[in-house]
């Protein structure tokens, strides 16, 4: 990699850092993501239907996966040769690749709303992030899924986007936003997604595998905490979820706190395995001790992911 490609590669990638952390996602502006969602569910009304429907749904994740790789490959192989139009488009994608202040942002509205207008808007907050029913829950537990919730996306919609730009630039890292997309839209054991969405659900596993387990190894280093790393080899394959359990056990045991246990989805109690012991009152010093480590945790990947790309030039 000679100077000028190494520029291409990290120019984006920290100016669209800094415009994450000054300004997130506004719900106002333009996003792929949305576009994905549209896509995902269209695709998702004409072919989720007979009795092919796992190989409809499997077609389909293959379909609008590569499709995105493609895209983006030639576009920027057509950009590239325009450093004016090149440079505004990289930056403003990769911004749109990372969501930590968006993240933060709405973990900071649930706790807002349910410090100064009570329970019920918190739990009416909340449903706004979460796919659990939120209309039954405590203060606590409203806490407790916000924490999840940070430690989980903090991997999803940060350290893998980061980890595919290392592996394969804009393309990859926005192939890798549709498979988190479609997870999130059909990746579901109801009766409606169970064969259309389980090829994109397992899809999704494999793509967060290795950076699941990054996230919580990067969190138990900006925390230096100890009880963290125990936790990690303890609770974290024990999740119901191949690779949400690491980053949650590792809060989980650098706040010293429990997740997990029994919650309603879609009207269905699934018994998810606790991860911890210490069964506390959750207050907002711990959002901000987990806002400051998501934080923390972003730059130290930003670095790495910087410093393995001027190894490699």
């Amino acid at each position: 990699m000679d100077r000028t490609s190494l520029l291409i590669q990290t120019l984006p990638l920290i100016a669209g850092y800094l415009l994450d952390l000054l300004f997130g996602d506004p719900y106002q502006w333009p996003h792929p993501v949305k576009l994905f969602g549209k896509l995902i569910s269209r695709g998702e009304h004409l072919l989720n239907k007979g009795s092919r429907r796992l190989f409809t749904g499997a077609l389909m994740t293959i379909v609008l996966v590569t499709a995105v790789w493609t895209g983006l490959h030639f576009l920027f192989q057509v950009l590239a040769h325009s450093t004016y139009l090149f440079y505004p488009v990289a930056i403003i994608m990769v911004f749109w690749g990372l969501a930590n202040r968006n993240l933060i942002d709405e973990a900071q509205k649930v706790e807002g709303a349910l410090t100064q207008e009570g329970t019920e808007a918190g739990r009416r907050q909340l449903s706004c992030i979460v796919g659990r029913d939120t209309s039954q829950l405590t203060p606590t537990q409203i806490r407790t899924a916000v924490l999840e919730t940070l430690s989980e996306n903090l991997s999803d919609g940060v350290i893998a986007p980061l980890f595919y730009y290392l592996l394969g630039g804009l393309p990859l890292m926005f192939a890798y936003k549709m498979i988190n997309t479609l997870d999130s839209m059909i990746g579901y054991k109801s009766d409606r997604y169970r064969h259309f969405g389980r090829f994109a659900a397992r899809l999704d596993d494999v793509a967060n595998f290795v950076p699941a387990r990054l996230t919580a190894l990067l969190m138990i280093v900006v925390s230096m905490s100890g009880r963290g790393l125990r936790f990690i080899f303890k609770y974290g394959h024990q999740h119901a979820s191949p690779n949400a359990g690491y980053p949650e056990s590792a809060l989980a045991g650098i706040l010293s706190c429990r997740f997990g246990g029994p919650n309603v989805y879609h009207g269905k109690l699934v018994k998810k395995p606790y991860i911890g012991q210490a069964v506390r009152e959750l207050t907002i010093k711990d959002l901000q001790k987990a806002c400051a480590i998501n934080h923390k945790t972003t730059l130290l990947m930003l670095i790495l992911t910087l410093l393995s790309l001027v190894l490699c030039s």
